[in-house]
Parts: structure tokens; sequence; C-alpha cells
């Protein structure tokens, strides 16, 4: 059974990542996006947190927030490789993600008390 307020937290905690990640880490080192690419990293974000909230896999929560970050990081950082990043910022990619999806797994699991079903 879905749990709309897990979904709705885990959602809302990946658009503030989103724009977290953007703001301290792109944005500062150089890495100025066009609007669509600023949009498109922070709806990622929502995206994997959308997943979360959805997700009811019978694993732990940090096992689960660190396992969907990965599968993000692993096709935002495809998508980065596309456009011309280098693996080093692959990899940062995909370490960011799986840290994003670790974060919003537990506000959402142990802050906001809204468990997997």
């Amino acid at each position: 059974m879905l749990n709309l307020k897990r979904v709705t937290i885990a959602t809302s905690f990946g658009l503030v990542f989103g724009v977290i990640y953007y703001w301290l880490i792109c944005y500062p080192f150089g890495h100025i996006h066009p609007w669509p690419g600023i949009v498109t990293i922070i709806l990622v974000r929502a995206l994997m947190g959308f997943t979360i909230g959805i997700s009811a896999w019978k694993i732990s929560w940090w096992l689960h927030g660190l396992l969907i970050g990965l599968l993000f990081g692993v096709l935002s950082g495809f998508i980065g490789i596309w456009i011309d990043i280098n693996w080093i910022e692959f990899l940062e990619t995909i370490g960011f993600q799986m840290l994003f999806g670790f974060l919003i797994e537990l506000t959402t699991s142990i802050g906001f008390k809204a468990r997997m079903p």
C-alpha cells in the first residue's frame, strides 16, 4: 500500500537536495549550466526522491537509499558522459547521488517516521 506521507516527504527532500547540489556543488566550481540543465539537475533528484517514496523493496532503509541513489547516479553519470564530462566527474555524480539517496531515506524513514510499508 502506498504511503502518501512518505512519497510527499521523499519527493520534497529530493527537490531540496537538487537545489543544494546545484548551489553548493555545481555553481561554486564553475559548472554553470543553462536553465534546462539546472531544471534537469533538480528534477532528477526529485524523481529519485519520488522513487524512494514509492519503492517497497524489502531491505533496510539505509541500503534502500544507497541502491536507488546508485541507480540514479549511474544513469545521471552516463548522461553526463554523453555531454562530455570526464570519468572523475562521473564517479562524483554517482557518489553524490548515493549520498543524497541515503539522506532522503534517512530523513523520510527516521526523521519523519514514514517507513516503507
